[in-house]
């Protein structure tokens, strides 16, 4: 393990979940680079908090409820440190430790924490003393032996390909491994993860065991690993598991059909994401262009035909998954917080193949959207599924039997920061437009750069570039979709209003010149310290309307402000009543920021369409809802007459 401390002492610029681990010199990647979140600080008053609360609140609250679950206990009694037996629900309930590790990891990397670094340090001590001698870790099998739980089957890797989560479990730990091993410089936990990957190389591929996982998740270990270490084995496994998969198999799980010959997502939604986000990472390591045309056909019936309004993915709670075409139910809506996660995972990885600004069109609206609706504004309470309509059955939870969400957003919260920028050569892209202040190298010369913005409740940017000389290179700012009146790219969605408003741009306060490509308004020019570029995006109201083919939205529209959706929730109705209400073709809109509201937000008032007892109804952003107790809610309004 030596030769990884020379090379992974620092945060780096390399892509991984992150954009945190190091490559060894040679290795091939994205041609796009992100900027890693450590290379940048958040000064804004709508991610700083919810940086800080995962730290102070979530994180805390997710360890503690392993332990009360008995997740952590599970390590102990395998590892001979307490007596007992298999404490908690599923057998594959050690990845939600090993996320749990990961998100502390990142948060360690912007927000110090000695108490909760020790207690990290502790952790995976019992860890260590789980593991079996040949490397083998999975509490459940380690504990209950031939008794182990029947998703786990009688012996080792029996039920790899259904239900026991065996790697699912490991690739998670490897994650886990190389971001504290970023944060820390420790390898206690990567020379856990080594020992159990090679035992798995050793064991699975071709001409060994030739399996595949029922969920997919050690691929993007395995790529992480490969990536921290240099070790080419780890490289081989991750597309082994991948070009194993069919043909024949479940839908359910992706192993229908080769993953190359695949061209419509089906089955489980997170364990497609997490499927496709490694093709995506092997694409761009090998030049694998089979991998790289069957993301694109996947991605386009995904982003065309399954997705919601709020740019979360799975239909219905049976296969948490996706349904057919256009087959988008409000009430029933999955949306589960994971494949939000997932899904901006993916979208990420294809604008780094491709520098293209739709893939982040998607990304923002799944962001803002269903993403952040999976988490309480106290950061106490989560959201498994993220449905589109309520009458009052949901109800966030403190935790839950299967807690993949809760873990999934600890992680994914402090690592926001490096979704932000990215670079290639003499390109900075800006993506996401948040208050915040970031260095890092654009053509191998550094670069301060600084972003003040009220951003999503307003749309004006001013971005400081601040060269250590006089330099040209290209800014290349992301003019997002709904600022050009395309709701999402393709025709699942499109606004009533006809005319885009349109994007300003000024360089130290007049006009710029520029030009458009693939989604971005390009500033190519020589830049000096102190230039200030001023961005201004439309902030109107808008209005959606969903193809006709989405029978569940015939004659219903959303309301959109900048990359919001906006909902109607009942404790802004005298009478706790939403899903009666009824509403013009060209109802009046105005809005406002309401300080006090939801620890601040903008909100949008409109009239129903009752002449004599019309009734004021206000909206708000559709993430915030169910902070303020179970009751009705809907995104999609009914109109009193239906539409042409």
């Amino acid at each position: 393990m030596e030769d990884m401390k020379i090379f992974a002492v620092m945060p780096c610029a390399l892509f991984t979940f992150t954009g945190c681990s190091e490559k060894k010199v040679g290795q091939e990647d994205y041609s796009i680079t992100p900027v890693p979140f450590t290379s940048v600080t958040i000064t804004d008053n709508f991610w700083g908090p919810r940086i800080k609360r995962n730290h102070e609140i979530t994180i805390p609250i997710a360890f503690h409820q392993s332990e009360i679950t008995g997740r952590i206990k599970n390590f102990e009694v395998a590892g001979g440190l307490k007596e007992g037996t298999f404490s908690s629900m599923y057998a594959y309930d050690d990845s939600d430790v090993y996320k749990i590790i990961e998100g502390a990891s990142y948060s360690l990397q912007t927000i110090p924490d000695p108490v909760l670094e020790a207690y990290l340090d502790s952790l995976i001590y019992k860890i260590g003393m789980a593991q079996e001698e040949d490397g083998y870790l999975y509490t459940n099998r380690t504990i209950m032996g031939d008794s182990a739980s029947k998703m786990a089957g009688p012996e080792r890797w029996i039920n790899v390909e259904k239900a026991s989560h065996e790697l699912y479990n490991v690739g998670h730990m490897y994650e886990a491994a190389v971001a504290f091993y970023d944060a820390t410089g420790k390898s206690s936990l990567l020379d856990i993860a080594v020992k159990n990957a090679d035992l798995i190389y050793e064991t699975f591929g071709w001409n060994k065991l030739e399996r595949t996982p029922g969920h997919q998740e050690i691929e993007l270990g395995l790529i992480k690993l490969y990536r921290a270490t240099g070790n080419h084995d780890y490289l081989d496994l991750a597309r082994f598991f991948l070009d194993a998969r069919g043909p024949g198999g479940r839908k359910q799980l992706q192993q229908h059909l080769a993953v190359c010959d695949q061209d419509e997502a089906v089955g489980h939604a997170v364990r497609a994401c997490y499927m496709f986000s490694a093709m995506a990472d092997l694409a761009a390591i090998q030049n694998d262009t089979a991998y790289i045309k069957a993301i694109d056909r996947i991605w386009e019936d995904i982003v065309y035909r399954k997705t919601y309004v709020t740019g979360g993915i799975g239909t219905e709670a049976g296969n948490e998954g996706f349904d057919d075409p256009y087959v988008l139910p409000n009430r029933k809506a999955y949306c589960e917080t994971c494949a939000s996660v997932g899904n901006v995972f993916v979208n990420h990885r294809l604008f780094l193949l491709h520098g293209e600004a739709k893939y982040y069109d998607v990304l923002e609206r799944t962001l803002y959207n269903s993403l952040l609706s999976g988490v309480s504004l106290s950061g106490d309470h989560f959201f498994y599924p993220n449905p589109l309509e309520s009458a009052g059955e949901h109800e966030r939870s403190e935790w839950f039997g299967c807690a993949c969400c809760p873990s999934n957003i600890s992680r994914f919260i402090p690592a926001f920061p490096g979704y932000i920028y990215a670079t290639k050569a003499d390109e900075l892209f800006i993506n996401l437009f948040v208050d915040d202040s970031a260095e890092f190298l654009l053509n191998g010369s550094s670069l301060p750069v600084k972003q003040s913005t009220n951003y999503p409740w307003d749309g004006k940017v001013e971005i400081s570039l601040f060269p250590s000389e006089s330099e040209k290179f290209k800014v290349k700012l992301r003019n997002p979709g709904w600022a050009n009146q395309v709701a999402i790219p393709g025709d699942l969605y499109r606004f009533m209003e006809n005319e885009p408003a349109g994007s300003t741009v000024l360089i130290n306060g007049q006009p710029a010149d520029y030009q458009k490509s693939d989604g971005y308004i390009v500033l190519n020019r020589k830049w000096k310290a102190g230039d200030i570029i001023t961005y201004e995006l439309p902030m109107e109201i808008q209005r959606i309307v969903a193809d006709k083919r989405v029978k569940a939205d015939i004659d219903l529209f959303a309301v959109q402000r900048g990359p919001l959706v906006f909902c109607a929730e009942w404790p802004d109705s005298e009478d706790g009543r939403i899903l009666d209400l009824r509403f013009d073709k060209d109802p009046p809109f105005t809005t406002r920021f309401e300080p006090d509201l939801l620890d601040g937000t903008q909100i949008i008032k409109t009239k129903t369409s009752d002449p004599v007892l019309s009734r004021e109804v206000t909206l708000i952003p559709y993430h915030l809802w169910s902070n303020r107790g179970p009751g009705e809610m809907m995104v999609w309004l009914p109109l009193e007459n239906k539409l042409n």
